[in-house]
């Protein structure tokens, strides 16, 4: 039997990503297998931000409460529960790209990924191709953002990233889906990254680093 993403080619764009959990903690890497898994159930060719963005609202409960209250979260989690309806239909045919890292295509095959693999994969099979490596990876935004949720981890202090260095990571790229569902749900992604960087200085700047 056919894994559920073996029809899709492998050199639209995607990103290969070592293991997205590496150095997030627990709290994180449960968020990232279950973006991972979200993309996979759904048929998505990558693992975006707006993956990225639901699983950690689903998770995370300071990332939650920096959204907003019950109504702004109530209209972020409607329109990422109506993804594969509506505007997210153009999704499914096109490459999450980001402000932060050009757009780069999927190694050709698997001997193209010797060395670049990583650590193992926490989704597990579930998320390979027919060959066994990573079917689609994450799209260069989602790649950004993780990456840029270590970098503002490391600037307070912290030994562990948190979801809300997540959370503003996502919010901060205007190219992001994530930032299109929270524009859409009425929350200024501009103005959350901005205050959660705020309140992150603030708490630097009383000496508690991190969590």
């Amino acid at each position: 039997m056919q894994p559920r993403t073996a029809h899709r080619t492998a050199d639209d764009g995607a990103v290969p990503h070592p293991d997205g959990a590496a150095g997030l903690g627990a709290e994180l890497a449960a968020v990232v297998v279950a973006a991972r898994r979200r993309a996979v159930r759904d048929r998505d060719r990558h693992t975006d931000t707006a993956h990225l963005l639901h699983a950690l609202l689903e998770h995370d409960p300071e990332a939650r409460a920096a959204v907003g209250g019950p109504q702004s979260l109530a209209r972020v989690l409607g329109y990422l529960v109506q993804r594969s309806i509506g505007y997210g239909l153009r999704w499914q045919s096109s490459v999450e790209d980001s402000a932060a890292m050009p757009l780069v295509p999927a190694p050709a095959g698997p001997a193209d990924t010797a060395g670049l693999a990583g650590p193992p994969d926490p989704v597990g099979a579930a998320g390979l191709d027919g060959r066994g490596k990573n079917a689609e990876g994450w799209s260069p935004a989602a790649s950004a953002a993780l990456a840029d949720a270590r970098a503002r981890a490391r600037r307070r202090g912290a030994p562990r990233v948190g979801g809300t260095d997540l959370l503003a990571a996502l919010a901060a790229d205007p190219r992001s889906r994530a930032v299109e569902v929270l524009e859409r749900a009425g929350i200024p992604a501009r103005e959350l990254s901005a205050r959660i960087e705020a309140a992150a200085d603030v708490y630097a700047d009383d000496g508690g680093a991190a969590r």
